[in-house]
Parts: C-alpha cells; sequence; structure tokens
C-alpha cells in the first residue's frame, strides 16, 4: 500500500514538471514570438480573353519568426465596377516560411458579360475599378491573429487586338476566275497572351462582293506581338465585274471586310476598309 502511494506521488511530481515545462516553453515562445506583417504586393490578370480574365490579388507575408506559421482562416469578397464577382482564397494550411517571405494570391474570376450589358463597351476601356476586401487568420503560438484586407485599384483592360490588311498576292488569274492571297497583320495591343479563335468575314473588292475570308483558330497570341496569315480566295470574276478589274489592272484597290473577331466565347464586330496594293 505505502509503495502504491509513493508511486502515485511520483507521477504526480512528474506530472506537475512536465505541465510547468510546457507552460515555461509555452511562456518563452510567446515572449519571443513576432507578428507577421501583411502588405499588398501587386494584382495581375491571367487567363485573359475578351470574354472573361482571373484577376490575381497577391499579398506578401513576410514571417519574422525562426519557425513556420500557417493560415487558418479566409473572408474575401471581390468587385469590379462595384459589382460583385466570384472570388477564390489561397488553401487553409498554407505554410508560412521561418524568416522569409511568402506570397498569398487571391484570385477572382470576371466574366465581363457579368459586368456590363455590353461587352464591346468594356473593352473599349483602359482600366476597371476593383474593390477587395475580407481578412485572413493566422495560426501563432498566441493564438489565431486576423489580419484585415482592404485594397481599391484598377487592372488593364482586355483590348480587342488591331487587325489590318496587307498587300494582296494574286497568284493565279484566268478567263473567268483569280485566285488571291489576302495577308492578315494581327497585332496583339495587350502585354499578357490573347487567345483568338477565329476572324471572319464577308471580303468585298472594289465593291463587289467576292466572297468570305476566315482564319479559323489561331490559338494564343503573344503578348504585344504581330502574326500575319495568308487566306487564300477564288474570286469569281464573271460575277464581280469591278473587282475583276481590280484584279486584272492591280495596283490600289478598297477592300472591305464586315465579320466578327472571336476570342474565347466573346464574339465582337471587325469591320475592315483600307486602300491597298494587289501585287501580281
Amino acid at each position: 500500500m505505502l509503495m502504491k502511494k509513493r508511486s502515485l506521488l511520483v507521477l504526480f511530481v512528474l506530472a506537475v514538471t512536465t505541465l510547468a515545462g510546457c507552460a515555461s516553453l509555452q511562456n518563452m515562445m510567446k515572449n519571443a514570438f513576432k507578428k507577421p506583417r501583411i502588405s499588398f504586393k501587386t494584382a495581375r490578370l491571367a487567363d485573359a480573353s475578351l470574354s472573361n480574365a482571373t484577376v490575381n490579388l497577391v499579398y506578401e507575408v513576410e514571417n519574422p519568426n525562426g519557425f513556420g506559421l500557417e493560415l487558418a482562416s479566409v473572408s474575401y469578397a471581390f468587385f469590379v465596377e462595384g459589382k460583385q464577382v466570384v472570388a477564390g482564397s489561397p488553401p487553409k494550411g498554407l505554410d508560412l516560411k521561418a524568416h522569409g517571405k511568402s506570397e498569398l494570391v487571391f484570385p477572382a474570376n470576371v466574366k465581363f458579360a457579368d459586368i456590363v450589358p455590353v461587352v464591346e463597351t468594356f473593352l473599349n476601356k483602359d482600366q476597371a475599378a476593383y474593390k477587395a476586401q475580407g481578412s485572413v487568420g493566422i495560426q501563432t503560438p498566441i493564438g489565431v491573429l486576423t489580419f484585415p484586407l482592404e485594397k481599391e485599384g484598377t487592372f488593364e483592360v482586355p483590348k480587342i487586338p488591331h487587325v489590318e490588311f496587307q498587300a494582296p498576292h494574286i497568284t493565279q488569274v484566268g478567263l473567268t476566275s483569280a485566285t488571291v492571297e489576302f495577308p492578315l497583320a494581327i497585332t496583339n495591343r495587350n502585354s499578357f497572351a490573347l487567345p483568338i479563335a477565329n476572324i471572319s468575314g464577308a471580303l468585298k473588292v472594289a465593291g463587289a462582293d467576292v466572297g468570305t475570308l476566315s482564319t479559323g483558330n489561331l490559338g494564343s497570341l503573344d503578348g504585344s506581338g504581330t502574326r500575319q496569315v495568308r487566306l487564300p480566295l477564288t474570286i469569281n470574276l464573271t460575277r464581280a465585274a469591278a473587282a475583276a478589274l481590280a484584279v486584272r489592272a492591280g495596283g490600289n484597290t478598297q477592300v472591305r471586310l464586315d465579320g466578327r473577331l472571336t476570342s474565347d466565347t466573346q464574339s465582337v464586330p471587325l469591320n475592315l476598309t483600307q486602300l491597298v496594293n494587289f501585287i501580281k
């Protein structure tokens, strides 16, 4: 019985000592803990087209402590031109490295048709206004610390590419028809890549209807890049007297393309009239 009491006493003393040690360790960590700092870094576009874009708001978290921290909670809302859009958040449990800086990226998907009734009007803007608000919680030795997220600014609105004719090349002329290559130069006026699904439309030469041009899917156009596509078209000269005269004579002639430019799911009007030099 005496041995049992002694054993219980030893266990009690060990437990008290352990708890005291843990409490002491926790107090040391609390006293040594330095509060992390969160600052806004940048807003950038990703996966942009003429129909939608992802706006990534990037915050930077500086952890001055010698141990890692992790994200505990996120509450976040994003508005464009005063209208709330679908916003995502960094994954919970994201590790914040010790003695270093970590990025927190908050993505928001902006569908332009949800922002304005006429997308073409929106695409003619240089910038769109946004507002972000919310908070993040970071798990620390002194509990979860909450940091507010408040930011207003603008982001670059995707611009419709610039399209122009280059000098058409007459590759073949017969009694009743002619084959002409119509080069189009397509310039991306954005600093980021833009997908071009198609450019198509009805073509007129010297005021006469001569057929339809279509590029097909051009894929992604590099930021600030220009791509040239050559579109062959066989013109029935017996049905377009003015065009036949222009093709046979060569030289400067007016061409007009009335069609559409499609990027992702958004199609915008493309009306192009130029005086070009037909080359034989």
